[in-house]
C-alpha cells in the first residue's frame, strides 16, 4: 500500500471515528470532525501531512512515485 492511499484509509477512519464519538460521547466531538477536515484541506495545498511522515516512518510505506520507480 502507498503512503498516499494509507493516508485517505486513515483520514477516512478518523472523520468515522470523529462522527460516531460526536454522536454517542459528546458534541463537542465535533471540533475533532472540523480539525481533520482542516488538515485535509492544507495538506491539498501544501502537500505536508504529518500523519503521512509518521506512517512512513512507523510502516516503512513509499509514496506512489517511490513504487513506481521500483524504489
Amino acid at each position: 500500500m502507498s503512503a498516499e492511499r494509507a493516508l485517505t484509509a486513515f483520514a477516512g477512519f478518523m472523520v468515522l471515528l470523529s462522527v460516531a464519538l460526536t454522536v454517542w460521547v459528546h458534541p463537542g466531538f465535533v471540533w475533532f470532525t472540523v480539525f481533520i477536515g482542516a488538515n485535509l484541506f492544507q495538506q491539498s495545498f501544501t502537500g505536508f501531512c504529518p500523519a503521512t511522515i509518521v506512517m512512513r516512518k512507523l510502516f516503512g510505506l513509499k509514496t506512489e512515485a517511490e513504487i513506481a520507480r521500483g524504489q
